[in-house]
């Protein structure tokens, strides 16, 4: 047996999907930066940092599909970890405009100067060291997320009940930034963003290493995300997903694992949060929408939940087309759209795209054999004797 578990989760689909990406994450900026605007080949800044952005949903997805597609956590406040990576790298690139601010303090935000702020509070110290906006990117979203499921997953906290409190958590923190004496900017938020590690934000190599980076991190959650559901834990997170109660009968420490994936993807979630922001150039309380966690599922559900590539196909394809619909005389109807598109994956396509292409390609290669996932119901019951055949 090997001894690389991460290794032989990659089999050939997923090498295949990481090459893509691979590529993806050196052609763009390469054809951005050094092809000439008036080639076909050219990539638009535009596109880089419209992109860029869907790379960072397509993290979060990811995140949320490895608890609710493999653990069964179906978590409707998951943009509240992405809103405080975000919040966490706002933070730090505030810290970095100094004397460039409109008021030109070298130590206050702009925002705090124009509220008349005293003094930077204590919550802001250290943040003008990237080092140390990085650990806090992790670490406040995963603190948060292992205390809340410290408490729901003891309590037995499952189901609905635990999907409309994580919604409470997010719609009491959207709640708590709007607020100005919170010390975030209040409903403005956190932009007028000038450099990031010395670099112009705005300028156009500074964006493609944005991009790539996004793409590299997205290469990073997808290795762990597949060798955790390839591994002996991800057997144990389905058995929960499918039958919990049976599953700490059999000695499963249930809450632990369940606790551990949780505080992995709120980590995961924090980081699509903070390479959003410097693309994006704005953090506000917006973001802690529930609306915004609830679209987060939906994009998880159209591209195949508990595949992981679906997650991050939905997420990029659904937020495409609401760019496409919304910048055209259909944006009053977007909503209304995604709506639809919900219902019709949910009836059509019940196991998301992805899953539904894996199914009829596990028909295609087997003629006349059914695939597992949708000839559950007609098998007997473990211990049963198969009916006979009619005579």
């Amino acid at each position: 047996m090997s001894a690389f578990p991460l290794i032989r989760a990659l089999d050939r689909g997923t090498s295949i999907f990481l090459a893509v990406l691979a590529a993806i994450a050196i052609l763009v900026p390469l054809l951005n930066l050094f092809v000439p605007a008036s080639s076909p080949f050219h990539v638009s800044s535009y596109f880089v940092a419209l992109f860029g952005k869907y790379i960072c949903y397509a993290i979060l997805a990811l995140s949320i599909d490895l608890i609710w597609g493999y653990c069964g956590i179906l978590s409707l406040g998951h943009g509240a970890f992405f809103a405080l990576g975000g919040y966490a790298m706002g933070m730090y690139l505030m810290r970095q405009i100094g004397t460039r601010g409109v008021y030109a303090n070298p130590i206050l935000p702009d925002f705090m100067v124009f509220l008349n702020w005293p003094e930077l509070p204590v919550y802001w110290y250290g943040f003008q060291h990237f080092p140390y906006a990085l650990l806090m990117i992790v670490l406040v979203p995963g603190l948060l997320a292992l205390v809340f499921g410290w408490f729901a997953f003891r309590s037995r906290v499952t189901g609905v009940y635990l999907s409309i409190i994580t919604q409470a958590l997010t719609f009491a923190l959207l709640l708590g930034f709007f607020r100005n004496n919170f010390g975030f900017g209040g409903n403005n938020g956190l932009t007028d963003f000038k450099d990031i590690l010395g670099f112009n934000v705005q300028a156009p190599g500074t964006r493609a290493a944005l991009f790539a980076i996004s793409m590299l991190a997205l290469m990073i959650g997808f290795l762990i995300c597949r060798a955790i559901v390839a591994s002996k834990f991800g057997k144990v997170l389905v058995a929960i997903r499918d039958a919990e109660s049976r599953t700490r009968f059999l000695g499963y420490r249930v809450e632990s694992y369940k606790l551990f994936v949780f505080t992995l993807s709120a980590c995961m979630a924090g980081v699509a949060g903070a390479l959003y922001v410097p693309q994006v150039g704005i953090i506000n309380p917006s973001e802690f929408s529930p609306a915004n966690s609830i679209e987060a599922v939906l994009w998880v559900a159209v591209g195949g939940r508990g595949t992981l590539t679906g997650a991050i196909l939905g997420a990029i394809v659904v937020n495409y087309g609401k760019t496409f619909f919304t910048s055209g005389p259909l944006a009053p109807y977007w909503l209304f759209m995604l709506g639809g598109l919900f219902v019709a994956v949910t009836l059509l396509l019940p196991a998301g795209i992805v899953g539904t292409a894996q199914q009829w390609l596990a028909r295609w290669r087997k003629p006349g054999v059914q695939s597992p996932v949708t000839n559950t119901a007609a098998s007997p019951p473990s211990g049963e004797p198969a009916p006979r055949p009619a005579e």
